[in-house]
């Protein structure tokens, strides 16, 4: 049998949940260190917290971090990854992925995702639902593009930037690492490093 632990017992984890099962794995096992007092995270169960997960690693195929924030998120994989963890990329049955397309370890593209060809994604990364990423696009490590952000080609994304629900990024715009572009922004220049973009166009508040 095919075993998966998300750690995460979230909204975003169920997303995560549903899309393994839809992937072909047949069991799927929440851990969150809100447990013992929560057990549950809709239809599936949570047995245990982190240091839990941590002692029964050589049960799973597979371990996933469910978690938004996007800096936990990081520190969570490199841990497990330090622990021997197998982090496996979970695909969305309807996403469209290019062949010629790199996704790093533990990342997840859900439903009407797209990430055409060459682009580079990095390791932890979630592309949500309706989603875009075209030609040649490169986002480092940790990073979200939330649902029904669009990216356009040659964009690069710096590691743990958070690209609003949608948001649209102009062609070969380069934004910085720890970014937040905000819900509907439209980006046509370059952003730095550690700020916050909002408006059309998007501009550092």
């Amino acid at each position: 049998m095919k075993k998966l632990a998300i750690l995460g017992a979230s909204g975003h984890g169920k997303v995560v949940a549903d899309c393994a099962e839809l992937c072909g794995w047949e069991s799927v096992s929440f851990f969150d260190d809100a447990w013992p007092a929560k057990t549950s995270n809709g239809a599936w169960s949570i047995e245990g917290d982190t240091q839990l997960l941590t002692d029964r690693l050589a049960e799973f195929d597979g371990v996933l971090v469910a978690i938004g924030n996007n800096y936990i998120r990081q520190s969570k994989l490199q841990a497990l990854l330090e622990q021997g963890a197998q982090l496996p990329v979970l695909i969305h049955p309807s996403a469209i992925v290019s062949r010629y397309a790199e996704v790093g370890a533990g990342s997840v593209l859900f439903a009407g995702a797209v990430v055409n060809v060459d682009c580079r994604i990095g390791m932890g990364v979630i592309i949500n639902t309706a989603a875009s990423i075209d030609h040649d696009c490169v986002l480092g490590d940790a990073v979200h593009i939330s649902p029904g952000a669009r990216l356009a080609g040659g964009v690069c994304v710096g590691e743990r930037s958070w690209v609003g629900i949608g948001a649209s990024v102009k062609q070969l715009v380069e934004i910085g690492s720890g970014v937040t572009v905000g819900a509907g922004a439209v980006v046509v220049s370059n952003m730095p490093d550690d700020c916050v973009a909002v408006g059309v166009p998007a501009r550092v508040r």
